[in-house]
């Protein structure tokens, strides 16, 4: 049996107010989920390929003449809800060149939507939650040419009726999942806009959010914090600089729930010689100057916080669990300690007024970190602010009709309640212009380039800011 693992073009995907200079030219990461899976599933002894279209830059022309050469039977694809039209268009191309071939969709879109995915033409089966053990039982069942019944987290037909297995659970000892397979793919082209450093990855050392924001949900991760060993994180580590990786830049939703791992991650990597760079997302809250001194002196580059207002009101309808005295204290700290910092920050949250919104703009300038990135708050499925927005009629149940229908043009709906999705869309235009247009940010912009794939990043990007494109709903 050969397996090939898909990264779909992101031609049609429905980008939501992603800004202009951390967007599409913040760089290109590997699909961390699909290399997860393929390592898994070579240790099975099963044949598996990678295709990232997005780093090849593929368009669907091209996917078809690259798949033409190929032999496969089961095509695995990743699918968010916002990419659902380019995984669907990714099946069309697929099927065409191999009608025979099965189709299984994993990822946060069938965990939420299984029976409307499986609804969808060209899928065969679907994995809910986390698909490192359940999906090579699956391909076992397919070679056998038996129903998956037994396999718990998988929906398929059978006779022309749709069939869902209950939710598995999630893996507890992430210690024994092996390394993403990275070799599978062109590593050396991934980048990021935030480092000169060349090529970068991404990576995982724990799963789950135990925090309660009512914009965020992870339903295929679940909200139990997860962590790996601070001794497996650092072998990743190990592994991925005998790669010739120069930075790493740490995806975990919250890097720094554990304090004492945070510190184990830091001394062992010392202690190895571990001369990578890396960077993570972290709370203020639960961030401290021992803890900031220790990161740096492993090699850590930049902070993330996700600060998201600038007013304790807003905070606290976010459910954010933090509060402002927290955000300047541990941005100071981060600065203190040579750390670079970027803030993340949302608009148009319930009950959030223009004058909120304008606070919030001046407290991240108060902040003054290195990049800020800004948003409009985005109702995604399942999270609480959505379920919310749909019982009190604020917005319509939008992402069910679009996972039922899944249609080019779809429209994101906002919390308008207060102020309008034009009126959002000029603040966050306004919030922009106020932090990147700053004659101490170009300057020290201009100061950073060190080629001249980093001056036409930088010059897009600040195109992108004059003229205002980059910070509008858009469908690629």
């Amino acid at each position: 049996m050969k397996v090939l693992l898909i990264n779909p073009p992101a031609l049609n995907t429905i980008v939501a107010n992603n800004p202009p200079l951390i967007d599409e030219e913040r760089g290109i990461n590997p699909p961390l989920g699909l290399l997860y899976l393929a390592s898994s599933l070579r240790e099975k002894g099963i044949d598996t390929e990678v295709l990232d279209t997005q780093v090849e830059r593929l368009d669907y022309e091209e996917l078809g003449r690259t798949l033409e050469g190929k032999k496969f039977d089961v095509v695995g694809i990743t699918c968010m809800t916002l990419t659902l039209l380019d995984v669907l268009e990714t099946i069309k191309v697929v099927k065409e060149i191999n009608p025979h071939c099965k189709i299984v969709l994993g990822g946060p879109h069938p965990h939420i939507y299984p029976q409307e995915t499986l609804n969808l033409q060209g899928v065969d089966y679907v994995v809910m939650g986390e698909g490192e053990i359940v999906f090579p039982q699956l391909l076992l069942s397919i070679r056998e040419g038996r129903s998956p019944e037994k396999i718990p987290g998988i929906g398929w037909k059978e006779n022309g009726e749709i069939r869902i297995n209950p939710f598995p659970g999630y893996i507890e000892n992430l210690d024994e999942l092996p390394f993403p397979a990275r070799e599978l793919t062109p590593y050396h082209k991934y980048y990021s806009i935030l480092t000169p450093r060349r090529p970068v990855t991404t990576m995982i050392t724990s799963r789950g959010c135990p925090y309660s924001c009512i914009f965020c949900d992870r339903p295929h991760l679940g909200r139990k914090f997860r962590a790996r060993s601070a001794e497996n994180v650092v072998q990743e580590m190990e592994e991925c600089e005998k790669l010739g990786i120069k930075e790493i830049l740490i995806y975990d939703d919250t890097f720094n729930v554990d304090r004492r791992r945070v510190m184990e991650i830091c001394e062992l990597k010392k202690e190895k010689k571990v001369g990578i760079h890396w960077d993570v997302r972290v709370r203020v809250d639960i961030f401290d100057r021992e803890m900031a001194r220790k990161m740096k002196e492993a090699g850590c580059e930049r902070l993330h916080f996700g600060v998201e207002a600038g007013t304790e009101k807003i905070l606290k309808v976010l459910k954010k669990g933090i509060t402002l005295e927290e955000a300047r204290r541990a941005f100071q700290i981060a600065k203190e300690e040579g750390l670079k910092t970027l803030a993340y920050f949302m608009i148009g949250a319930p009950g959030e007024t223009r004058e909120d919104i304008l606070e919030t703009i001046e407290f991240a300038l108060k902040l003054k970190p290195d990049y800020t990135h800004i948003t409009i708050l985005t109702p995604f499925p399942s999270t609480e602010l959505y379920k919310e927005g749909v019982k009190k009629g604020i917005i319509p149940d939008f992402w069910g009709e679009f996972a039922r229908e899944p249609q080019k043009g779809a429209r994101i709906h906002y919390w308008e309640e207060i102020l309008t999705e034009n009126e959002l869309q000029e603040l966050l235009k306004y919030a922009y212009r106020r932090f990147y247009l700053r004659p101490s940010f170009i300057l020290k912009e201009i100061l950073k380039i060190r080629s001249l794939h980093d001056f036409l990043l930088r010059l897009k990007g600040g195109w992108n800011l004059l003229t205002g494109r980059g910070t509008r709903l858009r469908s690629q």
